[in-house]
């Protein structure tokens, strides 16, 4: 199976600070978008680009839900006509990025700004319940993990919550297996992944990418994906 090109986002804001090379700025995120829309692509969620998969089409994902998602990136993506995924940490609404033991705490999303989100056309997946890193994880807590966000974020959103991103973008077996188990249609990780909805591979997107970069990485993907240059 061809892979579709998947890009992996976290937080969208301006740092002093940023360990993890998870935040872009505004200003950049911006051009990243205008670079995509000048090159006939738009950005989509991961749910649309597998209902029907086009060569224009870009998935865009954000992971953990963080709340300057509304603030800096949804405007930007309703201004190009893009959607994208967001994948909550259905445990921690409103709370903060507890699991990054470095750098600065981040608010997450609240359940009315996931509300809002969905309104807006955006897709909403799961993150898990808590960021729990589902590789070797006891079975128990993974399916609690899995199926706890899912039923939380439905309820949420009044709807199927279809997919789901791994937390650290790691997954086993074991881990593969619960997620389809519990209905997900479709799982994220980060490339390289393996075949198959539930590992989908992703490339990410950092604060140093601009046009020339971007330009790289899509032409890497391509050749990966068996597509040519």
């Amino acid at each position: 199976m061809t892979a579709p090109y998947v890009l992996m986002y976290h937080s969208i804001d301006h740092f002093d600070e940023d360990p993890y090379l998870i935040t872009i700025r505004p200003g950049r995120f911006a051009e990243q978008m205008a670079w995509l829309a000048r090159r006939g692509l738009r950005g989509v969620s991961v749910r649309e680009l597998l209902r029907a998969p086009a060569p224009g089409l870009v998935g865009l994902t954000f992971d953990d839900a963080y709340a300057d998602f509304g603030v800096h990136a949804l405007p930007v993506l309703l201004r190009h006509g893009f959607t994208a995924t967001v994948f909550v940490v259905a445990g921690r609404l409103g709370g903060t990025n507890d699991w990054d033991p470095l750098g600065p705490r981040k608010p997450l999303m609240d359940r009315e700004d996931v509300l809002r989100a969905a309104d807006a056309g955006m897709e909403i997946g799961s993150h898990t319940l808590t960021h729990l890193r589902l590789a070797g994880a006891d079975p128990f807590d993974v399916e609690q993990e899995v199926k706890g966000s899912k039923a939380v974020l439905e309820e949420i959103v009044g709807g199927d919550v279809a997919g789901l991103a791994y937390p650290y973008g790691d997954h086993d077996a074991d881990a593969v297996e619960a997620v389809r188990a519990a209905g997900y249609a479709y799982a994220c990780s980060i490339n390289p992944a393996g075949p198959g909805p539930h590992t989908l591979p992703r490339t990410y997107i950092g604060q140093r990418d601009r046009w020339l970069r971007l330009h790289a990485k899509r032409a890497v993907h391509r050749w990966k994906s068996g597509r040519g240059g």
